[in-house]
Order: structure tokens, then C-alpha cells, then sequence
């Protein structure tokens, strides 16, 4: 269900969306453009863990990945 919330826009992106978005269509290519924006902070923060585990784990050989694939599948 959409919700109405109150944000602030910089001068010079309300001038450009107002110019360049017909009235009516502003809400969608806000969330739009939000949506994006969201999904990149979510990826930089799973990189960022997964750089962490990195660091905490040892490292292994892609033979044994493929093998423990292997094994898996056949459960």
C-alpha cells in the first residue's frame, strides 16, 4: 500500500524532475530511481561482509568445490 512521506530535494533535482517528469509520474520514477539506489547500498554492504568472511576463512581449491558440489548432489 503506498504511503505519503515528506522529503527534501536539493534545488537543482526538484528543477530537473519538474522539467523533465510529467506531473502524475514523479512518485513512480522516485521510487524508481530509490529502488536502485536501495538495491546498490544492499549489494555494497553484502560485498563488504562477504569481503570480512573472506579474511576469516581458509582459503580452497576449486577441485574441492566442485567435489563437495558433486556430493552434495547425489544426497
Amino acid at each position: 500500500m503506498p504511503v505519503k512521506v515528506n522529503i527534501v530535494l536539493d534545488d537543482d533535482v526538484k528543477a530537473d524532475l519538474d522539467a523533465l517528469v510529467k506531473s502524475g509520474k514523479r512518485s513512480r520514477v522516485i521510487n524508481m530511481a530509490l529502488r536502485k539506489e536501495l538495491l546498490a547500498i544492499r549489494r555494497q554492504d553484502l560485498s563488504r561482509r562477504l569481503d570480512l568472511l573472506r579474511g576469516r576463512t581458509k582459503a580452497i581449491a576449486t577441485r574441492e568445490i566442485v567435489d563437495m558440489i558433486r556430493r552434495d548432489r547425489k544426497r
